[in-house]
């Protein structure tokens, strides 16, 4: 069965809504976002090509809270601009139902790019992270099934760090997220 999201469009919060209602994490999630630039113009004009479709929208799950919203959503922000794509925010904590049926390996893990026609029709979807850093949680989430094991949360811990070095210091993995969702988009 196919997804769909009609129920809840117009019915997030515009993307300056969302910087504007940070409660946390918001000096950090400002300067991913001032720090973002196109690493080529071929990716900058396809995302300016996309300022002619207005039969896609984009529903972002997040939470100021979360450290991949804070890292990733400025850059689906600075490419959905170039876009001029209409982008909403659903807070996660508010949207529970909508969280529910977009679950990242049978847990809830923001932010979840949404990509839906005008009727809600679910196209795709992107998130939580690039997939490089990814790869470390579903490696780990594969080698250690039970969350209730007494060495789970050290290694989490681990993977956490490991992810953190594969995002690296520098905005260089913006360009990781900006490929993605221009792949993601192009198969629309």
């Amino acid at each position: 069965m196919s997804k769909n999201v009609a129920g809840v469009l117009g019915k997030g919060i515009s993307p300056q809504a969302f910087i504007d209602s940070m409660q946390k994490n918001k000096e950090a999630f400002l300067s991913w976002y001032e720090q973002f630039e196109w690493a080529n113009e071929e990716d900058k004009a396809y995302f300016e090509s996309l300022q002619f479709r207005d039969d896609i929208r984009c529903l972002i799950l997040a939470a100021d809270w979360c450290g991949d919203v804070v890292r990733n959503v400025p850059v689906v922000f600075r490419a959905l601009e170039t876009a001029q794509m209409q982008t909403e925010v659903l807070i996660m904590e508010q949207f529970p139902d909508v969280m529910d049926e977009f679950l990242t390996m049978g847990g809830r893990s923001v932010p979840i790019v949404i990509f839906a026609d005008t009727g809600g029709h679910v196209l795709g979807q992107w998130g939580p992270r690039p997939s490089d850093v990814q790869a470390h949680m579903v490696a780990f989430k594969q080698a250690n099934p039970d969350r209730e094991a007494s060495d789970y949360q050290d290694k989490l811990q681990v993977v956490r760090q490991q992810m953190m070095k594969q995002y690296g210091e520098s905005a260089a993995y913006h360009a990781r997220i900006v490929s993605e969702l221009r792949e993601l988009l192009s198969a629309l």
